[in-house]
């Protein structure tokens, strides 16, 4: 099976995207997914997005992470994809597209950096300075006073399959704040290790430290291993709104594999 496809990453959070309009790629293939995304054996990525037809929208995003197994929002992910749109010629200086949790916008600025709307967000458990909230994707956020050391793969492990999470998992997020800086390093589930950047875990970071810092508004400024990002927002008594995320999406290549009957 011949696959043309298409590399990009978000500030470090690589993927594999193909144009499926035609639905000739069959989503079901868990394995085949996992081998495109196998950095040994495959392409390797962080996840694999399929951009399909949608009425009403430019086009509907579909994430799948390494493992092969279709899954919720992928911040960085929105970005990419919607630069692939427009690579495609089905996206003009924004585009509007529907994801598992709803419909995003995506703003193309005039720095490179592309903005994506993000699904608004009502319910946060706080408990001192670890946070659980639902960015498109569950996130658990733990502040620290220092990152030197982290072992973000067995921390991260330690919480995602802990009692409380093991059953349908949660990523989880380490964040140094410092003002309305943050640095946040994350295990992502799915991937089951750590990722250079995640975009829905640096907006759950975003908002946590809002709460954190008793803002009703604002914008932070965001370190990953992989770059950098912004998050800004709104909150009222409902929630947080009018959340964006804003960083790079960046093209790497395309190229053609045989990819082996499985």
């Amino acid at each position: 099976m011949s696959i043309v496809f298409y590399k990009y990453h978000g500030a470090g959070n690589d993927f594999v995207l193909l144009d499926n309009r035609d639905l000739t790629f069959r989503s079901d293939n868990i394995s085949l997914i996992a081998w495109l995304c196998d950095r040994r054996f495959g392409i390797g990525a962080d996840g694999l997005m399929l951009l399909q037809e949608c009425p009403g929208y430019d086009f509907e995003m579909r994430y799948f992470n390494s493992d092969g197994r279709e899954a919720s929002m992928c911040g960085n992910g929105g970005r990419c994809i919607a630069a692939f749109a427009r690579r495609l010629g089905i996206a003009g200086g924004r585009t509007t597209f529907m994801a598992v949790d709803g419909v995003h916008e995506a703003v193309f600025e005039e720095d490179g950096d592309i903005s994506l709307k993000m699904a608004d967000v009502s319910d946060v458990e706080a408990g001192g300075d670890e946070f659980f909230l639902d960015t498109g994707s569950p996130h658990f956020v733990r502040f620290v006073e220092t990152l030197d050391g982290l072992d973000v793969y067995h921390e991260g492990r330690a919480v995602r399959y802990s009692d409380r999470f093991r059953e349908k998992g949660t990523n989880v997020n380490f964040v140094k704040q410092e003002g309305d800086h943050l640095t946040v390093y994350t295990y992502e589930r799915g991937v089951e290790d750590e990722t250079l950047a995640c975009g829905t875990g640096i907006t759950a970071s975003a908002l946590s430290a809002a709460l954190r810092s008793g803002l009703d508004r604002g914008r932070f400024s965001v370190t990953a291993k992989g770059g950098q990002l912004a998050v800004s927002f709104s909150k009222s008594d409902r929630g947080f709104t009018d959340i964006w995320l804003r960083g790079p999406a960046a093209f790497v290549f395309e190229g053609r594999t045989d990819a082996p009957a499985l």
